[in-house]
């Protein structure tokens, strides 16, 4: 668990969010600023490609897009994420700096750092934003859970390997072979909690591991 933020008496906002150094990324959920890694690795990339790849050619001619990270997700004044994909059905959505409202779809890869970060503050954050369907995909498990909210809460509706077919509850005609996805080794990445309105994030920050 990490300790609290410097000026724990301080509560950030989407204000405060968007005054922040745009070379720093950065999420507040419930008013928590937490400071992200500055540069994912190759093969966290590499995933988010692929899936970024195959989910612009399957919404091709449909109502909705698929955007990956860094792209700003106003979820309300006091909770601002950069999910690693979200895929929108709503034009108005569209504020063009960021997204406004829950995505249809928001999908996280995990690393060893941010695990603890993706698995709890951000699904219940999710969850009480109202995000339908929530992917979690975990490059050392070789995994990809598909979550579904119902009744205010997640349930597991799937759990695929790298020789099954990713499919959604949104849409059920996709399929997206998850043996064209989970091929590339995990690597360290890290979700630290500080304090942005200092320098950087050089004081007061705790690593926090999955």
């Amino acid at each position: 668990m990490g300790v609290p933020i410097r000026h724990s008496d301080r509560r950030f906002t989407w204000a405060d969010y968007r005054s922040w150094p745009d070379d720093e990324r950065w999420e507040i959920i419930a008013g928590v600023a937490y400071a992200m890694a500055p540069s994912p690795s190759v093969a966290h990339q590499e995933i988010v490609s692929a899936l970024n790849g195959e989910l612009r050619a399957f919404l091709e001619g449909r109502p909705c897009d698929v955007l990956p990270s860094p792209m700003d997700v106003k979820l309300s004044d006091e909770d601002v994420v950069q999910p690693d994909l979200l895929v929108y059905c709503d034009p108005s959505q569209n504020k063009d700096s960021h997204i406004e409202g829950p995505p249809a779809i928001v999908i996280e890869v995990l690393s060893p750092g941010s695990q603890q970060h993706d698995r709890m503050r951000k699904l219940h954050l999710y969850a009480r934003a109202g995000v339908k369907e929530y992917w979690i995909v975990g490059p050392k498990d070789q995994l990809v859970e598909v979550l579904v909210l119902k009744d205010g809460r997640y349930t597991i509706q799937h759990a695929l390997g790298p020789r099954d077919d990713l499919v959604s509850p949104t849409f059920d005609d996709m399929r997206i072979p998850l043996a064209k996805i989970l091929v590339t080794p995990p690597y360290p990445d890290q979700v630290r909690e500080g304090d942005p309105t200092g320098a950087g994030a050089a004081t007061g920050n705790q690593v926090l591991d999955g």
